[in-house]
């Protein structure tokens, strides 16, 4: 019975579907409303789903955060990836091409900024954890970009890949903040030239 198709799915699908919905309706509750005052009945009705469906997903709005803050850093991680990828050039040609794209996407979708710069900060030491791996996977990215060949000394240290990381998106809240009045290019010039710490 659990495997039993329904217009072609199987439960398994369904449910899996059900989740994509809830995660694409936190990202833009939390995004309008911020975390800590949408509730999850409104997650729900973004969803266009009952709140049944929501805890056969996610035990609590906090999982729910989690989940979407990691789709959100898996989509983004993968873009910023692609860029560097097809840029020409050397490693700091790449670099740039890598932040360009994290600050177009930044802009392109403030809702889903909201949520990885604002709301996912200091809810608790679970959502602290999520914040902390994603940040080191984007440390390892640029380090990786800027020394692709691991020469670089200064590019394996985490606490400094750590303050890098943090200086960029410090510059992406101050960028948010005055509406967006710098034009992309210079705002990647300013993270570009912090960046290269990572080179030594």
């Amino acid at each position: 019975m659990a495997n039993r198709r329904y217009r072609g799915s199987s439960a398994e699908e369904r449910r899996a579907h059900r989740r994509e919905q809830f995660l694409g309706a936190a990202i833009r509750v939390y995004g309008e409303q911020g975390y800590r005052n949408a509730t999850v009945k409104a997650v729900c009705e973004a969803a266009g789903l009952t709140e049944r469906y929501f805890y056969e997903s996610f035990s609590n709005s906090e999982e729910l955060l989690v989940a979407s803050f990691q789709a959100v850093m898996r989509v983004l991680l993968a873009e910023l990836e692609k860029a560097s990828a097809e840029a020409s050039g050397g490693p700091v040609e790449r670099a740039r091409a890598m932040l360009g794209a994290y600050y177009e996407a930044l802009q392109r979708s403030p809702q889903s900024a909201r949520v990885f710069l604002v709301e996912i900060s200091g809810v608790s030491p679970a959502v602290d954890q999520a914040l902390e791996a994603s940040l080191r996977a984007l440390g390892e990215l640029l380090a990786r970009t800027l020394d692709p060949d691991g020469k670089c000394r200064a590019a394996g240290e985490p606490l400094l890949r750590a303050g890098v990381v943090g200086g960029v998106i410090h510059i992406a809240l101050s960028w948010i903040a005055s509406g967006y009045s710098q034009p992309i290019p210079e705002v990647v010039d300013a993270a570009v030239r912090l960046c290269l710490v990572l080179r030594g």
